[in-house]
């Protein structure tokens, strides 16, 4: 609603390319399901597990770009990805390589599922042809993903629950909607289309501080010594990699 009155008022035109079209489909199958395995995944994990392990991204951009794309690692990138990944482990394992299991972390591995797809989701999104602004392309995009959603949530139960959200909830839906969603979502298309996809992935180092600090005021989660060393050693390797 909001990127449609946006439209509306900036006079962007409406048509359709069903070329772009099909484009942004493809997008909205990877998009739907980088959300739906996120969200999941905070279920049974911290804000702040997640907000570091989603600082992997811009690793996962660099490595899909090397194998369809053949863009090139070096030596430097590649030792940033070992230590990006000795980090990641530390934090998932609490410490003890271990103790990384399917089921006592499936939502730190469900939240780096998440950040595997964002990244294939970035690469699509920066490698396709589009004859839309960034703009448009978003506004298409949620409202395919939409229509992939909505059949998935017809039920009672559903709108039960949808009826009965409290004034809490409407309003961190409205964030989410507006500022984590609508607004945020076309800054990266329009990022990706001006600026090499290593560097826009580059600014997801903040990600993790921002999310860290966040969870510590709004939620009261504890920040553990390990979790610095986890996430510092997480956000050192996505910094080497992205460097040059």
């Amino acid at each position: 609603m909001l990127l449609t009155i946006i439209a509306l008022s900036t006079k962007r035109t409406f048509s359709i390319n069903l070329k772009s079209h099909g484009w942004i489909f493809i997008l909205a199958l990877v998009a739907v399901f980088h959300l739906w395995i996120q969200v999941t995944g905070l279920q049974y994990t911290t804000a702040s597990n997640t907000g570091w392990i989603i600082g992997t991204a811009p690793i996962f951009m660099a490595v899909l770009g090397f194998v369809f794309y053949k863009e090139k690692v070096t030596l430097f990138q590649f030792v940033g990805i070992v230590v990006a990944i000795a980090g990641l482990l530390l934090l998932i394992g609490k410490g003890d390589v271990t103790n990384i299991g399917l089921i006592e972390n499936k939502g730190d591995l469900l939240v780096l599922g998440s950040a595997f797809t964002w990244g294939v989701y970035s690469l699509v999104n920066k490698k396709i042809s589009l004859s839309y602004s960034p703009l448009m392309t978003i506004l298409y995009l949620f409202l395919m993903m939409a229509v992939i959603i909505i059949p998935f949530n017809l039920d009672l139960q559903t709108i039960n629950s949808v009826i009965s959200l409290s004034k809490l909830g409407w309003i961190s839906i409205l964030f989410l909607g507006i500022f984590c969603s609508g607004i945020a979502y076309v800054i990266w298309a329009q990022a990706l289309r001006d600026m090499e996809s290593a560097k826009v992935g580059a600014f997801l180092y903040f990600e993790p501080l921002v999310t860290v600090i966040a969870a510590w005021f709004f939620l009261n989660e504890e920040i553990t010594l390990l979790m610095i060393l986890s996430g510092l050693l997480i956000t050192a390797g996505v910094f080497i990699v992205n460097k040059e």
